[in-house]
């Protein structure tokens, strides 16, 4: 059986104890996870008792594609695809309500002539909160990409004085693809000096200079599979305030990391991080969540944050990403991608954590 079938079999389980008939899978990603597509307009009903029911539906454009792509089950030439999935279903139908526009309900309501539509909101999401090892094996590889990429920006000279946050930014991300990547998981932060401090700071003209802390958050996207690294380094000597704000980011991660196991509840691992901080006095300065599930999306649920809601599971694909910024001199994150495991955490983005000079 494969990945795509056994995803399949499971979904089922889900709509049988909602006494649904059928789930009509409109948004694209959930598609890709349950059949593999990866073209831009598709649609997938799946039947309740088995794939022989199951139709799977693209425009003229990917015939091809999806003959190679979804050889296992039967297919529709049609569009839109959600329209014409609907019109074959019959019994209690669900669909994505928490993707589907206010017209385009009215739309399937007219199509779904012989159904009844139920709102179905999360089903699919809910089971990609746990990634198989297809799914971790890809994230293992875009982590790999980026790793290497990183490794090649330094050792290749490409953090010296002069250079711009923009200049960096495009090698980073053309190192990734040099490595493996389909591309980048996301616009890639590059932040020197006092610009460090801004979380989300996205790269300018500024150019790199002695003494710069050097935020880079960047990541890679291989099959479809999002990785995501933060690393901090100093170009020239670091300053005695440097080495102690790393420091406590660097114990912050590492509380983070160690309770990441099953069982443990999202804000209790945001806790064992953010706690390192608050007690160093820097806790107002911890602006942001502690991390998030990464996988098709680059953020998606779990979301490891004080007001989080439930607990990790094996094989949840998280990030640990503690950060404390000084306004108007710098600031420290330090980001792993880990999957959560009954041994401990696995952690895939295997670049140092120890604060590196260039």
């Amino acid at each position: 059986m494969s990945s795509y079938a056994a995803r399949r079999t499971a979904l089922r389980q889900e709509l049988q104890a909602k006494s649904l008939d059928a789930l009509l899978v409109t948004n694209l990603l959930n598609v890709r996870y349950l059949t593999g597509f990866t073209g831009s307009n598709a649609a997938v009903l799946i039947d309740a008792v088995s794939d022989d029911k199951t139709v799977f539906c693209t425009d003229g454009r990917y015939l091809t594609q999806s003959a190679k792509q979804v050889p296992d089950l039967e297919r529709v030439i049609d569009r839109p695809c959600d329209l014409a999935l609907a019109k074959k279903a019959k019994g209690r139908l669900g669909f994505e309500s928490h993707h589907v526009t206010v017209d385009g309900l009215e739309s399937l309501t007219e199509a779904a002539e012989k159904a009844e539509l139920s709102k179905a909101a999360g089903i699919v999401e809910k089971l990609r909160l746990v990634k198989d090892e297809v799914e971790i094996e890809a994230l293992r590889m875009a982590c790999a990409a980026a790793d290497r990429a990183l490794a090649a920006l330094i050792g290749h000279g490409g953090l010296r004085p002069g250079r711009t946050e923009r200049e960096v930014a495009r090698e980073l991300e053309s190192r990734m693809l040099d490595h493996g990547a389909e591309g980048p998981s996301f616009s890639s932060i590059v932040a020197f000096g006092a610009n460090s401090a801004v979380p989300h700071h996205q790269p300018t003209e500024a150019t790199l200079h002695a003494g710069d802390f050097i935020k880079l958050d960047f990541g890679a996207l291989v099959d479809g599979y999002h990785s995501d690294m933060t690393r901090t380094l100093v170009l020239g000597k670091p300053a005695d305030w440097q080495v102690e704000l790393y420091d406590l980011v660097a114990r912050s991660q590492a509380a983070g990391r160690n309770a990441l196991k099953p069982g443990v509840k999202v804000s209790d691992v945001d806790h064992a991080a953010r706690e390192v901080i608050e007690k160093a006095g820097h806790g107002e300065e911890f602006l942001h969540g502690l991390g998030h599930g990464v996988g098709l999306e680059i953020h998606e649920a779990p979301a490891l944050s004080k007001v989080g809601a439930g607990t990790l599971s094996a094989g949840m694909a998280v990030t640990v990403e503690p950060g404390v910024y000084l306004s108007g001199r710098g600031g420290v994150r330090i980001e792993d991608t880990l999957v959560v495991r009954e041994s401990g955490p696995e952690l895939l983005t295997l670049t140092t954590k120890e604060l590196v000079v260039v």
